[in-house]
């Protein structure tokens, strides 16, 4: 084997050690860089935590579905709205022919009956006693509002609008609550 040069010897040597050098300070560099494993979070108390029902996507196109077909039934062109327990909006149908006011109706109604677990009907009733119920923001006090609730407890507003009275407004509305049974 040739014996190499004092020179050689070194530079070669000092390319080694540059190398390896290097491969330290990038493994050094990425471990410290490296996010450390998440801490286990400690568990809630008993009696803290609550847990919710929540109408899926599935069933709240049903629903809508359900009360746009028995608006047709009756040539009434409707929107129909489905809001969940938090008054956020699902889904809305607009029907063929609905008119522009009515989408947005359609929301405000389900969240209205959502909110206080009860149809829009009956809500307007309370109006003679307390006017400025009217007053809070995203509500309707008109009939076409219908809350679906299980065990008890409202999971989601189906608001229906377009038609020429509250009356039958709120009657599909119904027709949605009652395919989800």
């Amino acid at each position: 084997m040739k014996k190499l040069s004092r020179r050689s010897t070194v530079v070669t040597g000092s390319a080694v050690l540059a190398a390896v050098a290097a491969g330290t300070f990038g493994t050094v560099s990425a471990n410290a860089s490296a996010p450390a494993a998440p801490a286990a979070a400690p568990a809630a108390k008993s009696g803290t935590t609550m847990t919710t029902t929540h109408l899926t996507l599935d069933s709240a196109t049903k629903a809508a579905e359900a009360a746009l077909d028995a608006a047709k039934k009756e040539n009434q062109k409707v929107s129909v709205a489905v809001v969940d327990r938090d008054g956020n909006t699902i889904l809305t149908l607009r029907g063929d022919g609905a008119g522009p006011q009515a989408y947005e109706a359609a929301e405000k109604k389900a969240f209205t009956a959502v909110s206080w677990n009860a149809p829009t009907s009956e809500l307007a009733k309370r109006l003679d006693k307390a006017p400025t119920l009217k007053d809070i923001p995203g509500t309707l006090f008109l009939g076409g509002g219908a809350p679906v609730a299980a065990k008890g407890a409202p999971i989601a507003g189906i608001g229906v609008a377009g038609t020429p009275s509250g009356d039958l407004d709120e009657k599909f509305a119904q027709a949605g609550v009652a395919a989800l049974r």
